[in-house]
């Protein structure tokens, strides 16, 4: 029997519509390339404590490898599990989706079944094909469990969709979210424009996953015209391989945009973070080849913080780009205050502790 978001405790709803910090989760691996439980089990631990209000596995932060490996599973097993036994909180639990519909929907039994409460539903093996098409997946996809669309950038697999597709997309009645991802100012705004020619904006809460631009998405207010009048939306968290990293400081971050949408007062210095933190995520997510260690930058600073023994991914041809660890150093030493190194020196080893 599917999940539907009514189906949902209410402060799991209430937590997603008022807009949490949720972050992308890396795939842990040891020097064999073989999963390494124990320090997955405390990078969610971190993410926890760090005041996460909700966890994404099995997404492209993950690598979407470890359906090729038989990790899907488990992986998801141990987010749940830590989740559960870690704290009382209310977090939202999400569960990425891919592939054809045969294989979304097998994965979105599997995440329904080990009490994840959405799904955020990859599209990239759909490039090509029609937007009807598409759309009669994620409708499919929608009666096994509530959806989280997700406008991945092309660069890394996404396809380009238009405003007609979202509009589509938000009609469907059990999607609760879209993540925002395309990289790019003119397709974030198809997004929002579609879930208000869906009339859909008090049911889909709004996550930027535009680590290009975090900040700015969060206190920006998108304004389109509807029969007539004014609709006003507002990006209300963020679903983010960025946030995979310094947790801690992402959180205050989202308090920061959160109180000024709110008195619709936005600080130069909060307008100055948002450079800042897109030119960490630069280093971060090795734009300068290509985003071709994006995923490994991450990994990188969690080594560093003693979360990670290494940086390996199952691909062992990915890896840090020409020039990125001298990239990460210096946003180290440009913006010490945006990490939380600290934070994590101080609970590591009990985050660890088996």
């Amino acid at each position: 029997m599917g999940l539907h978001w009514t189906d949902w405790p209410d402060e799991i709803l209430g937590t997603l519509r008022r807009g949490v910090a949720i972050p992308a989760s890396p795939l842990v691996l040891d020097a064999k390339r073989q999963f390494d439980a124990r320090r997955q089990r405390a990078l969610m631990r971190y993410y926890v404590d760090a005041g996460a209000g909700g966890i994404a596995v099995g997404v492209h932060t993950t690598q979407f490898k470890i359906r090729d490996v038989g990790l899907y599973e488990p992986v998801l097993t141990q987010g749940a599990n830590t989740i559960e036994d870690w704290t009382d909180r209310p977090m939202v639990r999400i569960a990425g989706l891919v592939g054809q519909t045969k294989q979304a929907l097998r994965e979105a039994a599997t995440a329904r079944d080990l009490g994840y409460h959405a799904g955020l539903l990859s599209l990239s093996v759909w490039r090509g094909s029609s937007e009807d098409d598409i759309i009669a997946h994620c409708r499919t996809v929608a009666k096994e469990i509530p959806l989280m669309g997700f406008y991945l950038q092309p660069s890394v697999g996404g396809v380009v969709l238009t405003p007609s597709f979202w509009q589509y997309f938000a009609e469907i009645e059990n999607v609760v979210a879209i993540k925002i991802a395309p990289f790019n100012r003119y397709r974030t705004l198809d997004v929002i424009r579609g879930v208000i020619r869906a009339r859909a904006e008090g049911r889909i809460a709004l996550y930027t996953g535009n680590d290009d631009h975090i900040v700015g998405d969060l206190v920006i207010p998108f304004t389109f015209m509807r029969d007539g009048e004014p609709v006003e939306v507002r990006i209300v968290g963020g679903m983010l391989g960025h946030w995979s990293v310094w947790v801690r400081s992402a959180v205050e971050l989202l308090d920061r945009c959160r109180s000024a949408a709110q008195t619709n007062v936005v600080p130069a210095d909060l307008l100055a973070l948002d450079s800042q933190v897109t030119d960490c995520n630069s280093a971060l997510f090795d734009v300068a080849n290509n985003f071709g260690g994006c995923i490994a930058g991450c990994h990188e600073v969690l080594r560093r913080q003693g979360l990670l023994e290494g940086i390996w991914c199952l691909d062992p041809t990915e890896s840090l780009g020409p020039g990125q660890a001298r990239e990460i150093d210096r946003i180290y030493a440009a913006y010490p205050h945006l990490n939380d190194d600290d934070f994590v020196a101080e609970n590591r080893a009990r985050w660890l502790d088996a």
